[in-house]
């Protein structure tokens, strides 16, 4: 056996001379080889600040230029950055129509399947005039029944009934 110093951390070692005819006996350990591999770096969390690492791809790839150690990180930083005006999806922000009618004392349930789970819930505009914010022209409906209501004509007489 022939001693060798380790590439990455330079312990002494001893390695094998086929290993080292083969190419091989050049690091300590595994942690060693695998750490002489790793070609991004480490960068703080915008959000948390804890230390992460990042691959070359990743490194490039970031729309923002943050970087996140986790997707819930990075979900926090984005519903607090884009919200509002800034948000893709702003239509003008008239009325929050799912207060008014919690508000109102109305039970959270949809119409069509009775759904009580207000995190599926949004408040549909019965004559579909979103400036109509009157509380008889809302009502509960899950996103499925909403979509539904929309775009099937069956759908819509059955909501229809339903309300009445």
């Amino acid at each position: 056996m022939v001693q060798v110093s380790c590439k990455l951390c330079k312990k002494e070692f001893y390695a094998k001379p086929s290993w080292l005819k083969k190419g091989h006996g050049v690091y300590c350990s595994r942690q060693c080889g695998y750490e002489s591999r790793r070609q991004g770096r480490t960068v703080t969390c915008h959000a948390c600040g804890k230390e992460t690492y990042k691959q070359p791809k990743a490194l490039t790839r970031s729309q923002s230029g943050h970087f996140f150690c986790t997707k819930s990180c990075q979900t926090k930083w984005r519903n607090s950055v884009y919200v509002r005006e800034k948000h893709p999806n702003w239509k003008g922000g008239h009325a929050s129509y799912r207060e008014l009618m919690l508000k109102n004392g109305s039970l959270p349930k949809c119409v069509l399947c009775k759904n009580t789970d207000e995190r599926v819930l949004a408040v549909h505009h019965i004559d579909e005039n979103r400036s109509n914010n009157v509380i008889e022209n809302l009502a509960w409906l899950c996103h499925n029944c909403h979509h539904l209501v929309h775009h099937h004509k069956d759908e819509r007489e059955t909501f229809m009934a339903a309300i009445v």
